[in-house]
C-alpha cells in the first residue's frame, strides 16, 4: 500500500471522513489513526504541516470576519511584516504598512524593533481573500503591542456577554479590578495590572464564560470582584 493523501489544507471535514493512507502520517488535533488509515474525529478544517495532518474543529472555532478587532501572536516575521496566530484555523498578515505611516527602509530595519516573535498585538481585519487569507492593520490607537499582562482563552461565542449590553460588563470588571483589559473578538483577552488582580479578573470572565445563560450574574461577579461574601 502506498503513502496516500485525500485531502488539501483548509478543506472542510466531517467526522469519519478518510484523510491519509499509510504509517508515514502522522494525525494531530481531532485526527486520529486506525490501521494504516487516518480519519476525522469532528467537523473540522483540515491543516497539513509536513506529514502531519490536523484537523480543527469548527465548532466554537474562531472564524474571522472584516472589521473585526483581535489579538494576535507573532508567529514569524518576513522580509516585509509578520505572520500573525489569531486563534483560528487561517493564516493572518500584518504588513509593515499596515503598522507605521513612516517610510522604512527594510534592508537597514530590524522589524523586531516593532513586534518581536512571541509578542501579542491588537489588530483589525481589513480583508479575507476567498482563500481565507487574513490580513491585519494595527496602524494608529488603539492598534499596539500588548506588553506585559496575561493572556486567556474563552469561547469567541461568549464575548458579547463578557462585553455586556452597551459594554456594562467589561466596564465593570475595569472598574472594580482597576485592570487594563482588552478584548479580542477571537476569544482571546489581555488582562494587565497586579498578579492578584490580574488572577481575579480572569477568575471572573471564566465565571462569565461558564455561567452566561444564568440570570444574576452580573451580581455575582460584582460580589466577586469587591472580594464580599
Amino acid at each position: 500500500m502506498s503513502d496516500k493523501i485525500f485531502v488539501k489544507i483548509k478543506d472542510v471535514v466531517i467526522p469519519g471522513e478518510l484523510l491519509a493512507e499509510g504509517m508515514t502520517f502522522l494525525p494531530a488535533g481531532r485526527a486520529f489513526r486506525k490501521g494504516a488509515r487516518i480519519y476525522a474525529a469532528t467537523i473540522g478544517i483540515v491543516d497539513v504541516r509536513g506529514r502531519v495532518i490536523r484537523v480543527v474543529p469548527l465548532s466554537g472555532c474562531y472564524m474571522p470576519k472584516k472589521d473585526d478587532l483581535v489579538i494576535g501572536r507573532v508567529i514569524n516575521i518576513s522580509r516585509s511584516g509578520w505572520a500573525v496566530d489569531i486563534n483560528c484555523p487561517y493564516s493572518a498578515d500584518l504588513n509593515i504598512g499596515e503598522v507605521t505611516t513612516e517610510y522604512i527602509d527594510l534592508a537597514k530595519t530590524e522589524l523586531s524593533r516593532y513586534f518581536d516573535i512571541d509578542d501579542y498585538l491588537l489588530a483589525r481585519i481589513t480583508d479575507i481573500s476567498e482563500s481565507k487569507y487574513v490580513k491585519l492593520t494595527a496602524k494608529g490607537r488603539p492598534f499596539r503591542k500588548l506588553i506585559g499582562g496575561n493572556i486567556i482563552n474563552v469561547s469567541p461565542t461568549k464575548i458579547p456577554r463578557i462585553i455586556g449590553k452597551e459594554g456594562s460588563m467589561i466596564t465593570m470588571l475595569k472598574q472594580l479590578s482597576d485592570c487594563d483589559i482588552v478584548i479580542g473578538q477571537n476569544g482571546l483577552i489581555w488582562i494587565k495590572g497586579t498578579p492578584q488582580k490580574e488572577m481575579m479578573v480572569a477568575q471572573a470572565i471564566k465565571k462569565i464564560e461558564r455561567e452566561s445563560h444564568l440570570t444574576g450574574l452580573t451580581d455575582k461577579i460584582k460580589i466577586m470582584l469587591s472580594g464580599k461574601k
